[in-house]
């Protein structure tokens, strides 16, 4: 009987390549899990209207975790015209689903391990090990937009903030706006989760990635809930950076931080810029988890370009497949993983595209197998 049901979403693209390639590590230790197929992704979009469908959505409920691959999105004007024509003039609107996935189900850590493998031919320098945690649910990506403003916001805001009245003399169908909305609890639960990792895996420093000399309101709250919560541990260094100088001394220092925290879309931001110091997309996993239920993936997206080649680098999966047993458990079956990756990294037989080498999709899969034998 499997001990555990993971809900397996492979999604658009070589998502469907690199789930594959996560499965064989998977079997090959024996993992007492049943596997159940979830429908996700651009087909469902252009052909129900709805890329996360409520039965998937049943799935997640009745999972206890999830491995998900990688979707097709596209920009407004593609993604209506790629509808269905009898859903056409619908009133339906395209939501990423793994937005929805962490919305719905409150999974608002998102935790990005970035360390380097030794030897990584694709690694900016040897030694690098960062740990994003990104707000998962709220700020810019919290989904409150407008275009074109409706007239009772325009008011509202102007009548609350005179900055409005410069955008109120353009035709309401010429303004777009986003709206950045934090919550106290938001920011506190991602500030305290990564003081927690910090403390747990004996990190000296936590730095909080934001803007708040601009973004006074909201980055003044980020910024006022990290110095409660780091009172709270007072063995950890706590620091400050702007998102933007941030950029510049990651490049220039890197082995000078160690856990990083932001809100939605500067961990975004932030997040990517350390996946590719440590060789990027192929290398960039990350688990989306709340405190009962968690999606892990890797963090590129489909590349339809390379859909079914089995050429793209899997690596970035098995380490979310790796992260998803750790998080049921699993450590010790975690850790030969983990194992098996560097060494197959370290060792420089079996190299992707990317990597600069001709090994496959599949191929790739078949070393760390291979390594876990070995280590």
């Amino acid at each position: 009987m499997a001990k555990y049901k993971i809900a397996w979403l492979p999604g658009d693209g070589v998502g469907v390549d690199v789930m594959d390639a996560a499965r064989k590590i998977l079997n090959a230790l024996d993992i007492q899990a049943e596997y159940i197929h979830g429908d996700i992704g651009w087909e469902f979009w252009c052909k129900e209207g709805n890329p996360l469908p409520e039965r998937t959505k049943k799935l997640l409920t009745e999972t206890d975790v999830a491995l998900f691959g990688a979707i097709t999105s596209k920009n407004k004007e593609e993604t209506m015209k790629e509808l269905a024509p009898e859903l056409q003039n619908k009133g339906l609107v395209y939501t990423s689903p793994i937005v929805t996935m962490r919305q719905q189900f409150d999974l608002y850590s998102c935790v990005r391990p970035c360390k380097a493998f030794p030897r990584n031919p694709l690694n900016y320098k040897e030694g690098i090990d960062i740990t994003v945690f990104r707000e998962n649910t709220e700020g810019l990506y919290a989904g409150i937009e407008f275009c074109p403003i409706p007239e009772d916001v325009r008011t509202a805001i102007e009548k609350n903030n005179k900055k409005m009245a410069r955008f109120n003399k353009f035709p309401a169908d010429e303004v777009a706006m986003s709206t950045r909305i934090m919550t106290k609890k938001g920011c506190e639960r991602i500030i305290r989760k990564a003081f927690e990792f910090a403390r747990a895996n004996k990190k000296p420093e936590v730095t909080l990635v934001e803007k708040p000399n601009v973004l006074r309101e909201t980055g003044g709250l980020m910024l006022q809930t990290m110095k409660r919560v780091a009172a709270e541990f007072p063995e950890i260094k706590w620091g400050e950076g702007n998102i933007d100088a941030m950029c510049m001394w990651l490049l220039k220092n890197p082995d000078r931080y160690h856990v990083l925290v932001a809100e939605n879309m500067f961990g975004d931001i932030i997040s990517d810029l350390c996946a590719q110091l440590v060789g990027g997309l192929g290398f960039a996993y990350s688990g989306n988890i709340g405190d009962k239920y968690a999606v892990f993936e890797p963090t590129h997206g489909s590349a339809p370009k390379y859909a079914g080649q089995n050429k793209v680098n899997p690596l970035a999966t098995i380490l979310a497949a790796m992260m998803m047993i750790e998080w049921l458990g699993e450590k010790s079956k975690a850790a030969r993983i983990y194992a098996a990756v560097s060494k197959v990294v370290e060792e420089g037989r079996a190299r992707t595209y990317d990597m600069g080498g001709t090994t496959t999709t599949s191929g790739m899969a078949d070393a760390v197998v291979d390594a876990m034998k070995r280590v």
